[in-house]
């Protein structure tokens, strides 16, 4: 299965579901989900037998993703589309599920988390309630309904697979056509040329200007813009104006002392690999050989945590770096708790055998039971202290703000300031789409502008700088742009359109010289481009920066010294003549052959269960047992 999609197994990474978006990825997290009726509520966005998924799910979910990678609003049309569709996944497969009478027993679901929580258990007896829910909130950062939830989910889509995929296997063919694609290599001379890189020789003149400004007039639309004056309850001045006394902290520290007793402890990080489902002692001693040839490189001076990212099987602590963080006594299992106590920092144990299998343990820091002393935590009290008076102090204003609008809808803002002391700011004309700085870009405030009457004061929003009043002074309608107005987007756009010509011209003339027996880096010097040449490279490797494998696979038809034909790279295009081609060397298949084998299996598998999802998908929409309603998602914007 050459030159298939080598994704691995992934559709849940722990405890959660993984979509990958645009080469990055998103943590799809369960939380609770609306009610069913028996009626589609206006909320609904899909219906799955009785089951339902409406768009406050897809929010919550959402919000979940959002708190861990902020930067991904501008894609929230598109997370949303994913989100439904793993949700809607989720409840087909319990649906199906139930008509197979496929179900997951609670012995399936201990023996799973033992494996992802095995610090519950002190050898066969369970640690408590409390102590089990405060290792999977600082593992997994989730309650346990929603983990224990999230484990039998886990096992249910696990069974599928199985049912899916067990009579799958790689024939030899297969494994030749696969050795080949990853040990067939090409070492390419390439030049790529950007039209990015040569906008700043690029020139446009008046006329020039004019002309493609009302070549695509139509095009140049200024959208509305408003001014809107705001006072702002600041909640970083106030904390700047508030003093905090000895006192007061000695206060805060007495009322939370429990916060500072430190129990005996180690920082630790490990290394696990794992014996539990090792049905043979063949098998448990080849994962002991395996950990023994790991300790050997921690002994010989490799960096503990590469080791644990490579390595470990604690999938807790593996992309930590097998950091467990502070661990107290009682709280693992006792072979473990020995041998981590017994150390001192920075020493490194031999493999500890446990119910778990075997672990490499390093001691970071180790700490004695004590209370910490006020002088030792006075310096962290005042900042949390000081951020609570002064939020208490906004909120307070702002409520008598809010308070003193309600009574007159005719109070200015400048009034209210006055009587507040606070000071009025005015905005730059900003449209419903730019970046509202003055308010660190806060979406309510700018929401309330576009929603504001001209001259309305508006009761307080909460911004991540305090709380803010606002009053809209001006509105400009959008309108047809003057060439004035717009000239920056013409000139810009202009450029754009002449770089990319310039590119592909560029690129037809070095490929031409090329075929005409000039040197490659000759050539690509006279026409201004910076020649390279890339390390030997597979089907499934890339020339970093530049392109992957399968963008030149051109290249492995070709002979060492042909030149291929420009290849269009979105804007970019890339020019290129093979400089060395390696073939597979034949003595390395066996080496190899239990890799690939593996590999081509799980890439059949997961084309097989992406084949079975949408089958499942097909027949449940026939059987109108599935209903969707994807144009309630518009509340999360577009995309493409």
């Amino acid at each position: 299965m050459a030159g298939a999609d080598k994704n691995k197994l992934g559709v849940r990474i722990l405890l959660g579901a993984v979509v990958l978006v645009l080469g990055g990825s998103m943590l799809l997290y369960l939380v609770p989900q609306s009610p069913v009726s028996g009626e589609i509520s206006t909320d609904t966005v899909a219906r799955i037998g009785d089951e339902s998924v409406s768009v406050q799910d897809v929010r919550q979910q959402l919000n979940q993703i959002e708190q861990r990678n902020p930067n991904m609003r501008p894609l929230e049309a598109l997370y949303a589309q994913q989100i439904l569709k793993q949700l809607v996944f989720q409840k087909e497969i319990e649906y199906e599920a139930k008509r197979l009478g496929i179900a997951v027993s609670d012995q399936e679901r201990a023996d799973r988390i033992r494996q992802y929580v095995p610090t519950a258990f002190t050898g066969g007896t369970f640690v408590g309630m409390e102590r089990y829910s405060a290792e999977v909130q600082a593992r997994f950062q989730l309650t346990v309904p929603v983990f224990e939830e999230l484990i039998r989910q886990g096992l249910l889509e696990e069974k599928f697979r199985k049912l899916v995929t067990d009579g799958i296997s790689v024939g030899p063919a297969e494994l030749q056509d696969e050795f080949r694609y990853k040990n067939e290599k090409v070492k390419l001379d390439y030049a790529l040329i950007k039209p990015e890189d040569l906008e700043a020789k690029i020139s446009s003149d008046d006329a020039e200007i004019r002309a493609a400004y009302e070549k695509n007039k139509s095009k140049y639309q200024v959208p509305e813009r408003r001014i809107a004056r705001y006072a702002l309850v600041d909640v970083n001045q106030i904390r700047q104006s508030l003093q905090v006394s000895d006192d007061m902290l000695k206060q805060q520290y007495m009322n939370n002392i429990q916060q500072y007793q430190v129990p005996n402890r180690v920082h630790v990080q490990h290394i696990l690999f794992m014996t539990v489902g090792k049905t043979t002692d063949a098998e448990v001693e080849e994962v002991k050989k395996k950990g023994e040839d790991v300790l050997k490189q921690v002994k010989k001076g490799g960096k503990f945590e590469d080791l644990a990212k490579k390595y470990s099987e604690d999938p807790g602590s593996k992309d930590k770096g097998g950091d467990l963080s502070w661990v107290t006594q009682g709280q693992t299992v006792p072979e473990f708790e020995k041998t981590a106590f017994s150390l001192v920092p920075g020493q490194v144990s031999d493999l500890v055998k446990t119910q778990y299998g075997f672990h490499i343990i390093k001691v970071l820091e180790k700490e004695t039971a004590h209370t910490k002393a006020f002088e030792e935590v006075k310096d962290s009290l005042r900042a949390p202290l000081l951020l609570t008076q002064a939020d208490k102090l906004a909120s307070d204003t702002a409520d008598q703000l809010s308070a003193a609008i309600r009574q007159s809808n005719k109070v200015s803002l400048d009034d209210l300031a006055k009587q507040y002391h606070l000071t009025v700011n005015e905005t730059r004309p900003i449209s419903a789409t730019d970046p509202l700085l003055e308010l660190a870009d806060s979406k309510e405030a700018k929401n309330t502008i576009f929603q504001a009457r001209l001259g309305e004061v508006h009761p307080p929003v909460r911004t991540d700088r305090g709380y803010v009043v606002l009053s809209v002074k001006s509105i400009q309608p959008a309108h047809q742009g003057s060439l004035e107005e717009v000239r920056d987007r013409v000139i810009t756009d202009l450029k754009r359109e002449k770089s990319t010509e310039l590119a592909k011209s560029k690129a037809e003339e070095l490929s031409k010289r090329e075929k005409a027996g000039e040197k490659f880096d000759v050539a690509a010097r006279a026409l201004g481009l910076e020649p390279k040449t890339s390390d030997a490279i597979a089907r499934d490797g890339s020339i970093p920066g530049t392109a992957s494998g399968k963008q030149v696979s051109a290249a492995f038809n070709l002979k060492a010294g042909d030149v291929a034909a420009p290849l269009s790279l979105g804007q970019n295009w890339l020019v290129y003549r093979v400089a060395e081609k390696t073939e597979p060397n034949p003595a390395d298949f066996d080496k190899q052959k239990k890799q690939l084998t593996e590999e081509l299996l799980q890439s059949k598998r997961n084309l097989a269960f992406e084949a079975f999802q949408s089958a499942l998908d097909n027949r449940l929409k026939q059987e109108g047992k599935l209903k969707l309603m994807p144009e309630k998602l518009k509340s999360f914007g577009t995309f493409g």
